[in-house]
């Protein structure tokens, strides 16, 4: 049984929060580059470099690279033989309040959503999700998501008659109903399967994969790319003025469903797909 102390998780939560919210992926960062070199518009391909240029100095100078330094999303893998000497859910939320407060990161958080809807001035608490793992590790992803992505994520209970084509017709109609207010190019992630309460973790989980990377079923990986390219092939372009960068990538993750069901999700993420990830 190996241990890990609350405190080192604090920190390293800490660390992440302020570093995500400073430093683009290095693999959106390149499609960036990539959509700069293809995009034939020039005030479009002119907004790509501001975009790119804007990231340069937010990672040179440490300061955010979006006004809207998002609600702190966790991912956390801890495997079956780790112990946590103290509270992880505690030590989680207490490295957000750390991170924001210290980073002089905008705290966005409201306790009551409806009604009094104070802001809790540390951005906390975070959404965490935890899964159990073999071994001895803990992995942590921090992800903070900004809203104005976020408002356009779409989930819908599809018919299992709808198939494929009705898959393809959510995914672009939801992109196309978002159009410039996600702040364009985005970066999305579609889940497919399950039921509705995981459908919409299973896009956010695919949202933030490596562009890179692609789904290990062939026809999958084929539908990823012609989403992307039929996204792109909508003209909504970066910030909304037109081209051929609508969305830097796209992916699809997976899971068992009800042989009545088809649900599926959408998550959309403006270029700012921040992300860090961390194993102790």
């Amino acid at each position: 049984m190996r241990v890990i102390e609350a405190s080192l998780i604090s920190e390293k939560v800490k660390e992440m929060c302020i570093e995500a919210n400073y430093a683009l992926p290095k693999d959106i960062y390149a499609l960036l580059k990539k959509g700069i070199s293809q995009e034939e518009m020039p005030l479009s391909k002119g907004t790509l470099e501001v975009i790119k240029r804007n990231a340069d100095i937010a990672k040179s100078k440490k300061r955010p690279i979006c006004q809207d330094t998002g609600m702190a999303c966790l991912f956390i893998e801890l495997g079956q033989d780790v112990h946590i000497e103290g509270n992880l859910t505690d030590a989680i939320n207490e490295g957000v309040r750390q991170g924001y407060v210290e980073g002089y990161l905008r705290k966005s958080v409201v306790a009551d959503p409806l009604f009094e809807r104070k802001n809790t001035n540390d951005n906390t608490p975070a959404l965490i999700h935890y899964e159990i793992v073999p071994g001895d590790k803990l992995k942590i992803i921090v992800a903070p998501k900004g809203f104005g992505s976020e408002n356009m994520c779409q989930l819908k209970m599809l018919k299992p008659s709808d198939g494929v084509e009705g898959v393809k017709q959510f995914v672009l109609d939801t992109v196309e109903q978002a159009g410039p207010n996600p702040c364009p190019p985005i970066v999305i992630g579609v889940g497919i399967g399950g039921n509705f309460e995981n459908v919409a973790l299973l896009s956010k989980k695919a949202m933030l994969k490596d562009a890179n990377e692609h789904h290990e079923d062939p026809r999958y990986s084929a539908l990823e790319k012609e989403l992307l390219e039929s996204i792109n092939a909508l003209g909504i372009g970066p910030a909304g003025y037109g081209g051929a960068t609508t969305a830097l990538s796209l992916h699809i993750e997976t899971l068992p469903t009800h042989i009545a069901g088809l649900p599926c999700a959408v998550s959309i993420c403006c270029h700012v797909a921040r992300h860090k990830e961390m194993v102790l």
